[in-house]
């Protein structure tokens, strides 16, 4: 029976790292103008290309690192230091600011794959944390475990997209970028202990 410790924490880490509340003010910016049918049938593209994409890197990324050289450990430690900087970048709202000029700058009739699917659903941080996740459980259930919980954090995306002028309203500019602070403190002890697990692999933290 899989650890319900690694169920919480990949659906934790995924949940900060995708961060759903965030995606609101970035997809009403992106979809302003557009009608109830045309916002949905654009939700729908970008979480089914993010889905895709990271399941890709859970299945894949472990052997791909491997082809190239590069071990599960040091991969762990570089995805714990990305982790770490998205998790700065939340607490001082560069990211947030980050995505609003990308919203702002972007002018393709269709966001759905980019920039939504790519970067701002599954980006760096998401697909290291694929990687990193599936490389702790190793074997097939641990790879369920990891697709089923990205799944559900992009379901919730997809819920946050279809609901987003209605969450915008409720929270409000300020309850954001409180709910953005508390992630990226989360966010930042997950990254350090995704460091330390890299370190003790060689030898350099108990």
């Amino acid at each position: 029976m899989m650890d319900a410790a690694f169920l919480i924490t990949s659906f934790t880490t995924l949940f900060v790292v995708i961060d759903p509340p965030a995606q609101t003010p970035i997809f009403v910016a992106l979809t302003q103008g557009m009608d109830r049918q045309a916002r949905h049938a654009i939700a729908v593209r970008a979480c089914l290309t993010a889905a895709g994409i990271l399941a890709m890197f859970a299945a894949f990324g472990e052997a791909v690192l491997g082809f190239v050289g590069i071990s599960m450990e040091a991969f762990r430690v570089a995805g714990g230091v990305l982790l770490f900087l998205t998790a700065l970048d939340m607490l001082f709202e560069r990211r947030t600011k980050r995505r609003e000029n990308s919203a702002e700058e972007e002018e393709h009739p269709d966001p759905s794959v980019f920039p939504l699917g790519i970067p701002l659903i599954a980006g760096p941080g998401a697909i290291a944390t694929m990687i990193l996740l599936a490389g702790q459980q190793p074997g097939y259930d641990g790879l369920a475990v990891v697709i089923g919980m990205m799944l559900i954090v992009v379901a919730m995306v997809f819920v946050t997209y279809l609901s987003s002028g209605a969450v915008a309203r409720l929270l409000g500019k300020t309850g954001l970028n409180v709910l953005t602070r508390l992630l990226g403190m989360l966010l930042a002890a997950l990254s350090v202990q995704f460091i330390l697990d890299g370190l003790k692999a060689f030898g350099f933290a108990s």
